[in-house]
């Protein structure tokens, strides 16, 4: 591709959602420096979409994108990427602040309902007394959504190249000059969608970072086959200490829901997350734990008041802004790229989107 209109700058569900947004409208060409897309957070996510999870300012995005996500993608299959899971927030006697902070926030935003925990989650230690219900959690087909934001890409024009990292970019003629171990290219837009790798991208482009901090999160693959039934919701602590939710029968993805800062890196579990663990799994229910069969961890990307940031950098003609988005990217992808898209262009948001206040995303908020 020739001088593109739009250089996207990561591969991952961020940056192929948007591209797929953009590429009907505008030249679109993708910069991945892994030799697939998708290797880092996108590809190690436990994605589910669930309404209050990443707190009030990530709420509209992730309401937004549901009914996207329930769409079916006739391309790939003809099912929906959400699959039914629920939620069951629980906790013990200290934790009522946690669940009346829960219930006061997203009550008249989120379906929530007190339950008695017990009578979801056979095998529930008797001192987890507390709970709350969000019934329309589900979980979400991450790689086949991914894909459908590539293929839409493609089909509409978009080029991706893999193993091709911006090393260095400068403003040049009203537009900039990329650099790479490919050769120079030069466009008119950087979209920054790098992840964990958005302040270093924002260096190599002369543009002062924002402080997009990497987390690194741990997640287990636990071989439980006491497991009453694969059926059980989500189990997500008040106090955030874990999470845990069935992958089939008798098998359980668990994380404790560390957030350790990285650099960003190809991120490995550490052994004493791992442990400690499995420690709170066998804390919250009496299912014995057979065999740890896998062990991953990926970096979550926030900015510093852990909501996302979309949009041009105020001191940087053409350098447009989309990270940030921590746990949270894949559920909110439809929404944020919409919205991310008519930013760019500077025209009148989706209808689909048209609700959600822009502003409180903006990076003007960090200079």
């Amino acid at each position: 591709m020739n001088r593109p209109d739009i250089v996207i700058v990561g591969g991952g569900i961020a940056g192929a959602s948007l591209g797929a947004v953009l590429a009907e409208h505008a030249r679109v060409l993708m910069l991945e420096m892994e030799a697939s897309a998708g290797y880092h957070a996108t590809g190690r996510s436990v994605a589910f979409w669930e309404e209050s999870y990443g707190g009030l300012a990530v709420q509209p995005l992730t309401t937004a994108s549901g009914p996207m996500l329930a769409a079916s993608d006739p391309e790939f299959s003809n099912t929906s990427f959400l699959t039914p899971r629920r939620t069951l927030h629980v906790g013990r006697a200290g934790d009522a602040a946690a669940r009346d902070r829960l219930l006061e926030q997203f009550g008249g935003r989120v379906a929530l309902h007190m339950v008695d925990p017990a009578l979801l989650v056979p095998g529930l230690r008797p001192e987890w007394t507390l709970g709350v219900l969000e019934p329309g959690v589900c979980d979400i087909d991450v790689a086949a959504l991914h894909q459908a934001w590539l293929r839409q890409f493609r089909r509409l024009g978009g080029e991706i190249r893999l193993a091709t990292a911006l090393r260095r970019a400068e403003a040049r003629n009203g537009g900039w000059r990329i650099e790479t171990d490919e050769g120079a290219i030069d466009c008119g837009v950087i979209v920054n969608a790098a992840g964990a790798w958005a302040d270093d991208v924002a260096r190599a482009c002369g543009v002062a970072p924002i402080g997009i901090a990497p987390l690194r999160r741990t997640v287990v693959q636990l071989r439980v086959p006491a497991m009453p039934s694969a059926d059980l919701p989500l189990v997500m602590d008040l106090a955030s200490q874990f999470y845990f939710k069935p992958e089939g029968q008798g098998r359980v993805w668990l994380t404790p829901h560390d957030e350790e800062p990285s650099l960003p890196c190809d991120a490995a579990p550490e052994e004493l997350a791992v442990a400690e663990a499995i420690a709170r799994f066998e804390a919250v229910v009496d299912w014995p734990v057979e065999a740890v069969e896998r062990k991953w961890a990926g970096l979550r990307s926030f900015s510093r008041d852990r909501a996302p940031v979309y949009g041009f950098d105020p001191a940087a003609r053409g350098f447009f802004w989309f990270a940030g988005q921590g746990g949270f990217g894949i559920q909110t992808s439809p929404a944020a790229a919409l919205l991310a898209a008519g930013l760019l262009r500077g025209d009148a948001p989706s209808r689909a989107v048209a609700s959600i206040d822009a502003a409180p995303y903006s990076p003007s908020r960090f200079r």
